[in-house]
């Protein structure tokens, strides 16, 4: 086999060679690396590379590729490969190309563009240049020192603030803020510089200055970590910022998630001494480097910033403000010497993922003032971020802004549902002319705010609504025919944006705002769709790992704050690895976490009894009434694990884990019948959550099944066609309704307007998706529980089916190399368009029903292969285009299926049309 391989290999390449005159249309684009768009620093020794091919016409493919990689822009432009020439190698692959050339060295800048040929054996042009630029490698190239500013920590004359919203905190810690310090530091550059890269770490968070210009768009950096094992530094060019000669280097370090409040366990639940570590390398034009990092000799003081905690707010005193602290000059003599920790025994690595950054801005829908002093501003959107104010008033004056999802029945802001989070930002003014403040280290999930204080009137046109969350690339759109549908959808991005915010949070307003596993999983399908979220995961899923217990258990929340483990939420350190394979082509997380998935799994096989699981869990989350025991859940998500190891060890060629996880997972399916299903096919607790496991995780015996799936149909009309499942059965629900033959039920469900379901909220004033089914209502208010979020996505999970199952879009093998467009109209719908930006290019499904007639527009990108659905079997009455299906050019009739013709189509542009009857 492997000498046939080799001669189709030269046949191949010698089929190219005879076309290498004529140039190809197909071209590749979007280069990436690492899935970053030429990343400032990488720590990958054999970083992935990226692509796609454009081109126009029908079943286009890529057919062999050729990267060059150099060590300068001028070695690449002459097509000199001098760190890799990869040669012509004949394949299709796009995704996660690993680099094999030289090895490189800390610092170094790779410079890399691809060639690709077409169908016919023709070469595209060079693509544009692209390039990766490696951090530091190893801990001896640090040459920084960890600084900060303790000062302040044991001060008694800085007040202890009380909790927000008097509520009384149960791990009884007080809330003391203290002003946040800034740091600076001169040096001389002897030279022309020729390029100039800072790395920037801390524990805490960072605001980073050059020459008096903020460093880059990002804020929340380095982001937030294991602390107990890891820290990440952020690397950004800084050439053009700096001179010959005399120039400045400043800092403001604020608590972060390091210092300040975490979740509802208060401040300094990882370290009580926010930390900065910073080295400036610098290339001269000369050829020599020079170095300058955080040493002993820089100089810190406190400013006008007196509080900075991402849920307690800002607090920012303009009277004191440091004019010209951050540029050269500045005589600080009187700022105190910075404190030095001799070492801090963590990883520090390159930051992997996508930083958060101001994404959008909001003018507010209205303003009013509720009563004398006390304005109220409605944003008209619940989103995370924060608040920028123009004021003009006299020195010493106040602002204060307190922030809020919805307000009370006397348009007070509701805050209950804050808990301990104070979201209080103020600003006092210096009094010089009109003055214009926003924070820089706290964020909040909001919708209102009270604003007291103000001198003058407060009007829209003075306060403005910043959009912050992890600044990923959105991938798809979805619309259709039913607005009730569109604002679901969008209720859904809005709930993604705010809590795709550094870790996929659970909530971005209270107390918590913490990485919940299960949370996480549930969603990870239909976030895929909507953005690119590879980076992102990459990044969380080292978290995941990196608190994991040692006798194996997958934290809850990751970085790991609560100790409690469940089924279900630890079942997302293998189910977030498959899904990124699933959606990307990149094995590179299943390598690297399969043996902390191998003590996952050994961990549940300790903890079951005859194949029952006797793990833990939060249960069916939030659902309505119809609480599914926990052995049935942790049962059934034990088989979900198992199931996925069993793919996961044949893809890695593991045979021995492949056999030892298929007899697991066939004892598993054993016992859950043998105890939680009858032979009337009943699922013990009988709830839909119960039959929808049982169903869509492969436990039903065939025998059985009908029974099982009518039980289940029977559990909504005992509840009037409603639901009544919380987050992991709704993440099910549609789907295996769809499975099962009753798409009228999964759209009836979709479409509802009545308790429970996403249209009631939606009545309910919804703008993002909210924790319960009933957080508020405008008959009785709000949720008594203050577990209460109106901006919560796990019930969001359902976007997936919009995408999948009303526009057809779904992936049929990994990286969307196949996929299929099986749209499937109902619920009166008359048309549905969606897109997706997937991993090799854009697909697009755009139908519309109109008088038993069926239009189907798609769109298959380049280097894919799509199957299509057409709604009809009559061959003779199918058409693309003005053509009979069976003459159309690149399609190709595969077979009839219960009412539908699918075909088989390259890439290109079509255009189908078929009787239809609903």
């Amino acid at each position: 086999m492997k000498a046939i391989g080799v001669h189709i290999a030269m046949a191949l390449l010698l089929f190219l060679t005879a076309c290498q005159d004529e140039i190809s249309d197909l071209h590749p684009a979007d280069l990436r690396c690492e899935y970053l768009v030429n990343p400032v620093a990488i720590d990958a020794a054999k970083p992935r590379l990226t692509w796609i091919v454009e081109g126009e016409g029908r079943a286009r493919m890529q057919t062999a590729y050729r990267i060059l990689v150099a060590s300068s822009e001028e070695q690449l432009a002459q097509e000199v490969g001098d760190l890799w020439d990869s040669g012509v190698v004949p394949s299709d692959r796009t995704a996660n190309v690993s680099y094999e050339g030289a090895a490189v060295t800390s610092q170094s800048t790779c410079y890399w563009k691809v060639m690709t040929w077409d169908e016919k054996g023709r070469a595209s042009e060079w693509s544009p240049s692209a390039h990766w630029s490696m951090g530091l490698l190893a801990a001896a190239d640090w040459k920084a020192k960890w600084i900060g500013l303790d000062a302040a920590r044991n001060d008694p004359s800085y007040p202890v603030k009380p909790w927000g919203n008097n509520w009384k905190n149960k791990k009884k810690k007080v809330y003391q803020p203290l002003p946040t310090p800034y740091f600076r530091k001169e040096f001389t550059i002897d030279g022309p510089v020729a390029d100039a890269k800072v790395h920037a770490s801390a524990l805490g968070i960072f605001e980073l200055y050059i020459n008096g210009q903020r460093v880059g768009e990002d804020y929340f950096t380095p982001g937030w970590t294991e602390y107990r094992k890891r820290v990440y530094y952020n690397s950004y060019d800084v050439t053009d910022l700096l001179n010959e000669g005399v120039n400045t280097m400043a800092f403001i370090l604020a608590d972060g998630w390091y210092a300040g409040n975490v979740a509802d366990v208060g401040q300094h639940y990882y370290g009580d001494k926010p930390r900065l570590m910073a080295q400036l390398c610098v290339g001269m034009a000369s050829g020599e480097e020079a170095v300058f990092a955080t040493d002993e000799q820089w100089r810190a003081s406190f400013g006008p910033m007196r509080e900075a905690d991402m849920q307690g707010g800002e607090t920012y005193d303009a009277r004191l403000s440091i004019e010209g602290w951050h540029q050269n000059g500045y005589a600080d003599a009187d700022w105190l010497p910075v404190d030095v920790s001799d070492s801090i025994d963590l990883i520090v690595e390159a930051y992997p993922g996508i930083p958060v950054r101001k994404t959008g801005e909001i003018t507010p829908v209205a303003v009013f003032e509720r009563q004398p002093g006390v304005y109220i501003v409605d944003m008209g959107q619940n989103f995370s971020g924060w608040a920028r104010l123009k004021v003009n008033g006299e020195l010493g004056d106040s602002v204060t802004m307190r922030f809020a999802e919805k307000l009370n029945a006397d348009s007070s802001i509701h805050t209950r549902n804050l808990r301990t989070a104070r979201a209080t930002d103020s600003y006092v003014l210096s009094g010089q002319g009109e003055e214009t403040w926003e924070p820089r280290f706290t964020y909040h999930g909001y919708q209102f705010i009270e604003v007291t204080g103000y001198p003058g009137e407060l009007t829209r046109d003075k306060i403005t609504g910043v959009v912050l969350h992890s600044d990923l690339r959105e991938t798809g759109t979805f619309s259709c025919s039913n607005e009730r549908i569109n604002r679901i959808h969008q209720n859904i991005v809005w709930s993604q944006r705010s809590n795709y915010f550094e870790v996929p949070t659970d909530c971005p307003q209270r107390d918590e705002r913490m990485g919940w596993t299960g949370d996480a999983q549930l969603f990870m399908p239909t976030a895929s769709y909507q953005m690119d979220i590879a980076p992102f995961f990459k990044k969380w899923m080292v978290d995941v790992a990196d608190g994991q217990f040692d006798d194996g258990r997958f934290p809850s929340t990751a970085p790991r704050v609560f100790w409690r483990v469940a089924a279900g939420w630890g079942d997302a350190g293998i189910i977030c690895p498959w899904n990124i394979y699933q959606v990307y082509d990149d094995t590179t997380l299943l390598r690297s976490l399969y043996p902390n998935m191998l003590r996952w799994m050994d961990y549940l096989e300790s903890h079951s009894d005859g194949y029952i699981s006797m793990m833990d869990s939060y249960g069916d989350w939030q659902n309505v009434d119809s609480e599914t025991p926990i052995n049935v859940i942790a049962t059934a998500y034990f088989k979900r694990s198992a199931d996925l190891m069993i793919e996961v060890s044949s893809l890695l060629e593991r045979p021995e884990d492949v056999a030892h996880y298929t007899q697991l997972s066939d004892s598993i399916a054993l016992a859950f019948k043998k105890n939680f299903i009858d032979h009337e096919g009943h699922v013990t607790g009988r709830t839909q959550t119960a039959y929808l496991m049982a169903l869509a995780f492969d436990l039903t015996p065939e025998f059985i099944k009908v029974k099982v799936e009518e039980n289940l149909l029977d559990a909504f009309e005992q509840r009037e066609h409603r639901l009544s499942t919380g987050i992991l059965g709704t993440s099910l629900l549609l789907p295996t309704l769809t499975d099962i033959r009753r798409l009228d039920l999964a759209y009836t469900l979709l479409l509802n307007d009545t308790f429970p379901s996403w249209g009631y909220q939606i009545d309910q004033g919804a703008t993002t998706v909210w924790e319960r089914w009933d957080s508020f209502t405008e008959e009785d208010g709000f949720h008594e529980d203050s577990t209460n979020s109106l901006n919560h996505y796990a019930y969001g999970s359902i976007g997936e089916w919009m995408y999948s199952t009303i526009a057809g879009i779904a992936s049929t093998s990994p990286g969307y190399k196949r996929f299929e467009i099986h749209p499937q109209p109902g619920g009166g719908l008359t048309e549905a368009q969606a897109s997706y930006r997937s991993i090799r290019g854009e697909i697009r499904s755009s139908w519309k029903v109109t008088d038993e007639h069926f239009a189907l527009d798609v769109v298959i990108p380049p280097n894919t292969v799509a199957e299509v659905y057409l709604p009809s079997e009559d061959l003779g009455a199918l058409r693309e285009g003005t053509l009979p299906i069976l003459e159309a050019e690149g399609v190709e009739v595969l077979e009839k299926r219960s009412g539908s013709t699918v075909l088989r189509v390259g890439s290109g542009r079509y255009h189908f049309t078929a009787p239809y009857s609903p």
